[in-house]
């Protein structure tokens, strides 16, 4: 996977692509980062990148110019052939009127080959982009940001941990949070119902609770179910465990996912216990 990222603060991703698993996928060759600085495809000696909106408003606006001499130079396939799908590379503007970057989206992404990110600044960036240069605008969430370098940046870890040989374990990234189920990631236990084919799967709702050594800390103990060696009890405590985190923290992705009988009944066991202590 090639990601080229298009900014006018290229020393800020000195540091945050510098370590972890994105750092070894480089190392390993499994992806390539080039950073494309805006200010060299500007014209006039005061390297302009911006300018104030038409029909006024606060803030500055990226300038078009620059920003299409940048991507064309990179030779991206034709707008329409990207937007149809036929290209295996696209080009995104990072902006906070785009698709909500979620786990799906990244999966999509890790299926191309390229990757070309534009990265906004100020307040916004000249509409002409998102209509005739990008084939696609993305928002890493529902909150302003300075500009869409640390979306990048988001984006760039997300994707590579996608990537075959990235991870040491390859289950890892179907078993994380936000990761629904495939068809085949499910067993039937014993009492007929279906849960997540490992005793790592939350299958797309919030993660079950992490346990390690030491058994007691602090007078604090690991559940008994974890120890005693049951993979089927074990299974069970965790889509609990990880339904009962997801009703209260992200009741929203309750209503993205096929539920069993069996989750409905543990969700209604739930609601019930809330609603006598009141929390």
């Amino acid at each position: 996977m090639k990601f080229e990222i298009v900014t006018i603060f290229p020393d800020f991703f000195r540091g945050p692509l510098d370590y972890g698993i994105v750092r070894r996928a480089r190392e390993a060759g499994l992806i390539e980062i080039t950073l494309h600085d805006l200010r060299v495809f500007t014209t006039d000696r005061h390297r302009t990148v911006d300018d104030r909106p038409f029909g006024g408003g606060e803030g500055m606006v990226l300038k078009p110019e620059p920003l299409f001499e940048c991507v064309e130079s990179l030779k991206v396939a034709p707008l329409e052939t990207r937007r149809g799908g036929a290209a295996e590379e696209t080009v995104v503007l990072l902006s906070p009127q785009g698709r909500m970057f979620t786990q799906a989206v990244a999966q999509e992404l890790a299926a191309l080959k390229r990757m070309v990110m534009i990265c906004g600044r100020y307040e916004g960036v000249d509409e002409r982009v998102a209509e005739a240069l990008a084939d696609r605008e993305i928002s890493v969430g529902d909150y302003v940001l300075s500009g869409g370098e640390l979306g990048a940046a988001v984006i760039v870890d997300t994707v590579t941990r996608l990537l075959p040989g990235a991870l040491g374990n390859e289950a890892s990234a179907r078993q994380e949070s936000f990761t629904a189920g495939a068809q085949g990631d499910f067993a039937v236990v014993a009492d007929g119902t279906s849960v997540p084919d490992s005793t790592c799967g939350s299958g797309g709702l919030l993660d079950y609770p992490h346990y390690t050594r030491p058994a007691e800390f602090r007078g604090m103990a690991v559940p008994e179910v974890l120890i005693g060696g049951n993979h089927e009890q074990i299974r069970k405590w965790r889509r609990r465990k990880a339904l009962e985190k997801t009703l209260r923290n992200r009741p929203d992705l309750l209503s993205r996912e096929a539920l069993s009988a069996r989750d409905k009944k543990i969700l209604a066991e739930l609601e019930a216990e809330k609603e006598k202590t009141g929390h």
